[in-house]
């Protein structure tokens, strides 16, 4: 547990927030070499706290408590199919752990913030953005988070989606970033069905192979 946050599941377990949670591999090399040494034990340990809280555990319960993990590649690479990766991730989980989770998300690694710095120290940004243009999937539009979701900021401002929040693309901002909408800016969702959806070359990022919203 963080320090400070030693109530934290018991909150979330009383408001019954869905939990989806960012696991980039079942294994501990390779999340601590993405992550930073530690971080595959410490997530272990919530997983289980989760656990034991009654999330995940929705196959041998009625328990309405959704714990959902997030995989996403190590490299300049698109992820597996969803499904056949989710397999490999409980069995794994639950041989080598005793841990359940419900579903299994893939997303792309996006060319924003650490990532785009990662790959242009590589000399590799061109060649990813290629393969994502290339990998455009049309059938993955009609699921993309802009269409039906918005992340808020701490402080109340409106983004598409949580990478255009990453980047400070809030919406209704002009052509420099000035401005936009918050939560104290309208009554309800429908307020926001005119506002344009910020686009930019990480869109690509939502659109190759399978999707990642």
């Amino acid at each position: 547990q963080e320090p400070g946050q030693e109530d934290l599941v018991d909150f979330l377990k009383e408001h019954k927030v869905h939990i989806i949670a960012s696991l980039p591999c079942y294994s501990a090399d390779n999340v601590d070499a993405q992550r930073g040494n530690g971080v595959f034990e410490r997530s272990i340990a919530a997983l289980l706290a989760l656990n034991d809280a009654g999330y995940g555990v929705s196959d041998e319960t009625d328990t309405p408590l959704k714990l959902d993990l997030v995989y996403n590649p190590l490299g300049a690479f698109l992820p597996p199919p969803q499904d056949k990766l989710e397999t490999q991730y409980k069995q794994q989980l639950r041989e080598n752990f005793g841990i359940l989770f419900d579903q299994l998300f893939t997303i792309t690694n996006m060319p924003i913030k650490r990532f785009a710095d990662f790959l242009h120290r590589r000399g590799e940004l061109q060649e990813y953005m290629e393969l994502l243009v290339r990998n455009f999937n049309p059938d993955t539009l009609p699921q993309l988070m802009c269409l039906d979701t918005i992340s808020v900021g701490y402080d109340g401002k409106l983004y598409d989606c949580d990478f255009n929040q990453q980047l400070g693309y809030g919406v209704g901002v002009d052509s420099i970033h000035r401005g936009g909408k918050t939560v104290f800016d309208i009554d309800s969702l429908a307020d926001l069905m005119e506002e344009r959806i910020r686009t930019d070359n990480h869109c690509f990022g939502c659109t190759a192979g399978m999707g990642s919203s």
